[in-house]
């Protein structure tokens, strides 16, 4: 996966951005998308959703939108799923459990909107933050990292 800080990209450079990670994305990966409201985000993983589809030989999904009322929405992907989970709305860790957000992080590729409540959490995989902040209304910049966990075990706070 590539690596990036502070690029500044306008959404032809932001779509042959996603075109190329694409080739690098698997099953287990998790891509965290922090940014304010408009930065981008959802346009950003609507990209990677119909590049992945494309790499994979299968026709574009008809409409991939916002999870934020559903908070999330699931696309059959060859012999996985791709999770796109928006947890701007999502308020306590128990909302969380309730979705077996933990367990769908195992075998599935996964994009988290609004993924800042995960921050103080022990999150036992390797993922991916994607950092988007508007530049004007065209252009975007980016930075990408990857965070790589050592834990052998989630621990989750206990909700009282």
């Amino acid at each position: 996966m590539q690596k990036l800080s502070n690029q500044i990209l306008d959404l032809s450079e932001l779509e042959k951005l996603s075109t190329n990670l694409c080739k690098d994305i698997s099953v287990g990966d998790i891509y965290l998308f922090q940014g304010e409201l408009g930065a981008g985000k959802t346009t950003f993983v609507r990209l990677l959703i119909n590049n992945l589809f494309v790499l994979n030989n299968l026709p574009k999904p008809s409409s991939i939108t916002s999870p934020t009322f559903p908070i999330l929405i699931t696309y059959e992907l060859n012999s996985s799923q791709i999770y796109h989970y928006d947890l701007y709305r999502v308020k306590s860790l128990k909302e969380l459990e309730e979705l077996d957000f933990f367990e769908n992080l195992n075998n599935n590729i996964t994009f988290i909107e609004w993924p800042e409540m995960l921050f103080s959490l022990p999150l036992n995989k390797n993922h991916y933050l994607i950092s988007l902040d508007m530049i004007s209304e065209t252009k975007r910049k980016i930075n990408i990292s990857f965070k790589p966990v050592s834990y052998t075990h989630l621990t989750l706070p206990t909700s009282d």
